[in-house]
C-alpha cells in the first residue's frame, strides 16, 4: 500500500493540462491590433476621468518624484476606481468579452476621438498646450501595461474561460500570450543603460546584475521538477525558460558592447542573417521533434532564439536612444516625439504584415524576423495610444501605475507562482 502511495505522481492531471495549452495556432494579426487598443485605451480614459491622480514623470521606480497622497483612503479609493476602470475591464475583454474585442475597440476609438475633439474647442487646452511633459511618463504608462496584461493572461490562461486563441501558438501564429516575453525585451530596451549611453558598467558588475535572473531560472527548474509541474517542451526546450533569455541578452549586450547609435543597424544584421539560417532550414530543426542527449537539442528553442530576442533587444535600445535620449538630433518637442512614435507603430505594423505573409509566418518559438516586427508594431502601438494622454492630464500617472511601477518584477513573479501553486494543487 505504502509502495503505490509513493509510485503515485504528484501531479495526476499534467496530461491533461500539458494538452489544453497545446497544439495552439494563436490569434490574427487583427484581432491582436484590437486587444492591444482596448488595454491604452481604458488608461487614457481613466487619466483624463481623474482629477487628483499622482504625477510622475519617470519610467524608473526609484525616481525622486513620489505620489502626493492626502490620505491612505484617498489612495486606497483611487486604487478601487484604477481597478474598476481598468483592470476589471481588460479581464472581462480576455475572457467573457472576447467575441466583442473588435466592438469594443471601435467604442473606446471613438471615444477617444470625441474626448479629444471636445477637449481641443476648449481655450484651457491650447494655453497649456506648452506645458506638456516629455514622453518619460508614457513609457512608465507603457511598461506597466506590459505587466498588467502579462498578469491577467498568466493567471487566466488555465481556464476554460480564456479564449484559447489568445494562448501561446505551438509552432506558427500568435496569440496575445506570445508577445509577453518579446514586449518585456522590448520594454527594458528602451530605458536601459545601453539606450541611455550608460556604459561604465565592467563586465564583472554585467554578472552580478543577472545573478537574479539566473537564480531565478534555477529556481524554476527545480520549482517545477519538484512538484511534477507541467512544462511545454516546446515552448523553449527542456531545461530553459524566460529568465535564462533575459540574462543571456543582458551577458551579450555587455560584452559586445555597440554605441546606441549603431545599435539597430547590428540588431537589423543579426536578425538578418538570423532569418536567412531559418529560411535554410533550421526552421524545420526547431519545430520538429527531434532531440539528443546533449543540453544543447535539449534546449534548442531556448538557445537559438537568442538572436532573435539579443536583435530585438539592440534595436530597441537604438529606438530608445533616438526618442528619448539623444539632445543632439532636432525634433525633441513633445509633439515631434508622438509623430514619431506613431510612425513607428504603423512601419512595424506593415513590415510585421510583409515578413507574415511573404517571409515566414509569425513564430515566437523562433522568434524570427516577423514576430520581432510584430512585437514591436504592437508596444509601439500601445505606447502611441499612452501619448495621447498627454493632451489632457499632463503627465499624470494613476495610483495603479505608481503601484505595479515600484513593484512590477514583484508583481510578475507573483503572479506567475500563484498561477503555478494554484495548478498543483488543483
Amino acid at each position: 500500500m505504502e509502495g503505490r502511495l509513493l509510485d503515485r505522481p504528484l501531479n495526476p492531471s499534467k496530461l491533461l493540462k500539458e494538452q489544453f495549452v497545446s497544439n495552439l495556432t494563436g490569434s490574427s494579426l487583427l484581432e491582436i491590433a484590437a486587444l492591444s487598443t482596448i488595454v491604452p485605451a481604458l488608461v487614457v480614459l481613466r487619466k483624463w476621468s481623474s482629477g487628483d491622480n499622482t504625477r510622475t514623470d519617470s519610467a524608473k521606480k526609484n525616481d525622486d518624484v513620489r505620489p502626493v497622497r492626502k490620505d491612505w483612503m484617498h489612495y486606497f479609493s483611487a486604487l478601487v476606481v484604477d481597478y474598476l476602470t481598468v483592470v476589471l475591464p481588460i479581464l472581462l475583454v480576455f475572457t467573457v468579452l472576447a467575441e466583442w474585442a473588435f466592438t469594443c475597440a471601435i467604442c473606446l476609438v471613438i471615444l477617444l476621438s470625441m474626448y479629444i475633439v471636445l477637449k481641443r474647442s476648449q481655450s484651457h487646452l491650447k494655453s497649456g498646450h506648452n506645458q506638456l511633459p516629455s514622453l518619460r511618463a508614457d513609457i512608465s504608462s507603457y511598461r506597466v501595461s506590459v505587466v498588467l496584461v502579462t498578469c491577467l493572461c498568466i493567471l487566466a490562461v488555465d481556464f476554460k474561460i480564456f479564449p484559447r486563441r489568445y494562448a501561446k501558438a505551438e509552432t506558427y501564429g500568435s496569440g496575445i500570450m506570445d508577445l509577453g516575453v518579446g514586449s518585456f525585451v522590448v520594454a527594458n530596451a528602451l530605458v536601459s543603460r545601453q539606450a541611455r549611453n550608460i556604459t561604465s558598467m565592467s563586465f564583472k558588475a554585467a554578472l552580478s546584475s543577472i545573478s537574479p535572473l539566473v537564480f531565478l531560472g534555477f529556481a524554476r527548474i527545480i520549482s517545477t521538477s519538484g512538484v511534477d509541474y507541467q512544462v511545454h517542451i516546446g515552448e523553449y526546450g527542456v531545461h530553459w525558460n524566460f529568465f535564462f533569455t533575459l540574462a543571456a541578452i543582458s551577458i551579450l549586450t555587455s560584452v559586445v558592447r555597440i554605441h546606441p547609435k549603431y545599435c539597430g543597424l547590428v540588431g537589423l544584421l543579426i536578425l538578418a542573417g538570423y532569418q536567412i539560417w531559418l529560411s535554410f532550414g533550421l526552421n524545420e530543426y526547431l519545430v520538429s521533434d527531434e532531440r539528443n542527449a546533449d543540453i544543447f537539442s535539449q534546449n534548442k528553442e531556448g538557445i537559438y532564439s537568442i538572436l532573435g530576442y539579443w536583435g530585438m533587444f539592440l534595436i530597441g535600445v537604438s529606438l530608445g536612444y533616438y526618442l528619448f535620449v539623444d539632445n543632439s538630433s532636432k525634433g525633441k518637442s513633445r509633439n515631434n516625439q508622438v509623430v514619431k512614435v506613431w510612425v513607428l507603430a504603423a512601419s512595424f505594423w506593415i513590415l510585421a504584415i510583409i515578413f507574415d505573409s511573404y517571409v515566414e509566418r509569425v513564430s515566437r518559438r523562433m522568434c524570427n524576423f516577423a514576430y520581432v516586427m510584430l512585437v514591436f508594431g504592437q508596444n509601439f502601438q500601445v505606447l502611441s495610444i499612452l501619448t495621447l494622454a498627454g493632451l489632457v492630464s499632463y503627465g499624470k500617472n494613476l495610483v495603479l501605475e505608481y503601484a505595479f511601477n515600484q513593484n512590477m518584477l514583484g508583481s510578475f513573479l507573483l503572479c506567475k507562482y500563484t498561477n503555478r501553486s494554484g495548478k498543483s494543487l488543483s
